[in-house]
C-alpha cells in the first residue's frame, strides 16, 4: 500500500514522527534511535542485526533495513525520539535510516530497499536492480566516482560518515525514482557481475557444497584475471564477483580456488543475528592459520584474520600460491571446522 505502512491485519498504519539525523559522536544525552549499528546510553530504540543489539524481539529481521519497515508496521512500538544514527556508513544503514526519516516515500520503494539491503550485506538479491542500487551507493561512496562534494571525503572516518549520511539521504530519493538513468553509477560493476553469473552458469567456475560443515568450495580458472568490486566501502581484487558466487550458494564458509592460491572466508552472514535462519557459528581462524603454517613450505606465511570482522578470510600472504594440494587443505579445513570449539556467536555476544 503505498506511503502507509500495514498492520498485520491489513489496515493502514500511522507513521511516526520522521526523525532527523545527527552524527553519532555528537549525540550525547539525548534521546535517540539506533539503526544498523551499537546503541549508546542514551538510546531509546534499537533497530538492528548486529550482535549487541537490543531490538523488540516481534521487530527482528534478517537486515536493519526490514527491521525497519517491521517498527513502521508496528504502530505499539513507535518511540518518541526525534534523532537517528548510526556509527557506520554502509548500504543496510543508509537504507534503514532512510526508512525512518521519510517513510512516505521510503514505503513506495519498500521491496526494493529491502532486496538491495540483503545484497548490500549479504550479496543475494531477487531484482538485478537490487544489487545495481548497492552498485550505486558503493560508487557515491568512493571519493573517486562519487557526484557527491569532494569535501565529503576530507577528514576521517568518523568525520566522512557524518557528512556522507545527510548527502546520501538527500541522493537516494533519485536513486530509487531514476536508478536506470543513473547508469553511469552501476553499470561497471553490473557488467562484471553478469560475466560471472555467467562463468558459473557455464560451468567454467563451479560450486561445490560440503553441506555438514556449512562449506562451498568455489573453482576458478587459474588464469582468470581479478577485476576491482567494491564492498562494504572496499574495493577487492575479484575473479568472480562475490554477488554471483552467493547467488548459487548459501554455504557461510567459502573456500575460494585458483590454482593453489586458496582463500577461506566467513560470509557476513555469521556476524549478525538472523532472523530466518542460523549459519554455522564460527570457529577461529587464526589457529587454522598456526595449523597450515605448520606443513606449509611456500615461503608464505598463512594469515587468519580476527574472527571479529565482519567477513574475516584465511589466505596465504607472501607467496602466489601454496605448496599444498588442495586434497590436503580441504581435509584440514573441514576437519578443523568440524572439531574447533566457537570462536564467535552473535546470538550470545558478550562484548
Amino acid at each position: 500500500m503505498p506511503n502507509a505502512a500495514v498492520h498485520r491485519d491489513g489496515v493502514p498504519a500511522p507513521l511516526p514522527e520522521p526523525p532527523r539525523f545527527a552524527p553519532y559522536g555528537e549525540i550525547g544525552p539525548r534521546p535517540n534511535i539506533i539503526v544498523d549499528g551499537a546503541p549508546l546510553k542514551s538510546t531509546v530504540l534499537t533497530l538492528s542485526h548486529w550482535p549487541n543489539n537490543s531490538t523488540p524481539a516481534e521487530l527482528k529481521r534478517d537486515t536493519s533495513t526490514e527491521t525497519v519497515f517491521a517498527y513502521l508496521d508496528a504502530p505499539h512500538q513507535h518511540r518518541a525520539a526525534g534523532i537517528v544514527s548510526n556509527n557506520h556508513f554502509d548500504e543496510d544503514g543508509l537504507f534503514s535510516m532512510y526508512a525512518l526519516c521519510a517513510p512516505a516515500h521510503a514505503l513506495d520503494h519498500r521491496d526494493l530497499l529491502i532486496d538491495a539491503s540483503r545484497a548490500g550485506d549479504f550479496g543475494v538479491y531477487e531484482s538485478r536492480d537490487a544489487a545495481r542500487l548497492c552498485f550505486a551507493i558503493e560508487s557515491c561512496a568512493s571519493p573517486d566516482t562519487s557526484p557527491l562534494d569532494a569535501d565529503i571525503f576530507t577528514g576521517c572516518e568518523r568525520q566522512q560518515v557524518a557528512a556522507l549520511y545527510p548527502a546520501m539521504l538527500d541522493y537516494l530519493p533519485d536513486l530509487l525514482d531514476r536508478l536506470r538513468e543513473r547508469a553511469t553509477l552501476w553499470a561497471d560493476q553490473d557488467a562484471q557481475l553478469a560475466a560471472s553469473l555467467r562463468l558459473i552458469q557455464s560451468g567454467v567456475v563451479t560450486i561445490e557444497e560440503h553441506a555438514g560443515v556449512d562449506l562451498a568450495v568455489v573453482r576458478i580458472p587459474a588464469d582468470l584475471p581479478a577485476q576491482v568490486a567494491r564492498r562494504y566501502l572496499r574495493a577487492e581484487a575479484a575473479p568472480v564477483h562475490p554477488f554471483a558466487i552467493h547467488q548459487y550458494t548459501d554455504c557461510n564458509r567459502i573456500v575460494r580456488v585458483q590454482g593453489r592460491r586458496y582463500e577461506l572466508q566467513y560470509r557476513y552472514e555469521s556476524w549478525v543475528q538472523l532472523a530466518s535462519r542460523r549459519p554455522a557459528l564460527r570457529a577461529d581462524l587464526a589457529a587454522l592459520a598456526a595449523r597450515l603454517n605448520e606443513i606449509e613450505s611456500a615461503p608464505g606465511t598463512w594469515i587468519g584474520e580476527d574472527v571479529n570482522e565482519v567477513a574475516p578470510r584465511l589466505f596465504l600472504d607472501g607467496a602466489p600460491q601454496s605448496a599444498l594440494e588442495l586434497t590436503c587443505f580441504l581435509d584440514l579445513v573441514t576437519e578443523y571446522l568440524e572439531q574447533a570449539p566457537v570462536a564467535w556467536d552473535p546470538y550470545d555476544w558478550q562484548g
